[in-house]
Order: C-alpha cells, then sequence, then structure tokens
C-alpha cells in the first residue's frame, strides 16, 4: 500500500521534500545547464494525475545559459498564476528527441485539492477505479 504522509501533490523531484528555496531552484537549474538542458514553465489549476499536459508559460528556454534568465521567467509566472501549480521541465535533446529528464513543482496554491480512489465492486468480479478530486 502506497501512502502520501505529506497529502501534497507529489509530482516531480522533491515532491516529498519541503519547498524549495530560490537558490536551491537556482542550483538545480544550473544543474540541468550545465548538462546541457533546456528548461521550460508550465502552470495548471488541475492537478489531476491523470492531466499531463499543463499549460506552458512562454517558450521553452533553449538558448538560455544562465540560471538568472530562468528564474525571471519563473518569478513572472508566479506573478501571472499565484495560484497555480508551477513546474520546472529541463529538456534532454542529445539523442535527438526532447526528452523530460528533471521536473521541477516550484509554486503551489495556499490549498491543495486532494484525490480520493474510490473501489467499486460490479458482477463476475469486475473491479472498477474511479479517481476524484476532494477539496480541503
Amino acid at each position: 500500500m502506497m501512502n502520501n504522509p505529506t497529502g501534497r501533490l507529489t509530482q516531480g523531484q522533491f515532491s516529498f521534500l519541503p519547498d524549495l528555496t530560490d537558490t536551491e531552484i537556482s542550483l538545480q537549474i544550473e544543474y540541468g545547464l550545465g548538462r546541457g538542458y533546456a528548461w521550460s514553465i508550465e502552470f495548471t489549476d488541475d492537478p489531476h494525475p491523470r492531466n499531463t499536459y499543463w499549460e506552458m508559460f512562454g517558450m521553452p528556454m533553449f538558448d538560455l545559459k544562465d540560471a538568472a534568465g530562468v528564474m525571471m521567467e519563473l518569478q513572472n509566472c508566479r506573478k501571472a498564476f499565484p495560484q497555480h501549480f508551477v513546474r520546472l521541465m529541463a529538456f534532454d535533446s542529445t539523442r535527438g528527441v526532447e526528452s523530460i529528464v528533471m521536473s521541477l513543482i516550484v509554486n503551489r496554491p495556499e490549498v491543495e485539492p486532494g484525490f480520493v480512489l474510490a473501489r467499486q465492486e460490479g458482477s463476475a468480479r469486475r473491479v472498477r477505479y474511479t479517481l476524484r478530486r476532494e477539496e480541503r
């Protein structure tokens, strides 16, 4: 049985830890830039686990080589969407495909929704699961 002791959305790296400070976020950005990763910023107000496509804030920053530029865009996104989830995504294009290698939630709303997994048993031992949003 899996359990989420934090009661918070746990998508991406470090999601079970306390929120990263801007200094710690900047260090993660530098780490990714040092490996040639390109960063992008996404946001959503619907963090359902099946909602993998969040809204993109601006364009991916393929040409940025300094964490300060990414942090500036992040601050702009936080200012525009203060009660949304915001994540940073790092892409690695070294193999000819852009695959996500890092994902960090860097902004959370004051109240996070929870999700409840409901089990329904039907005929012929059929089991159906539904996931529904629960406001806290």
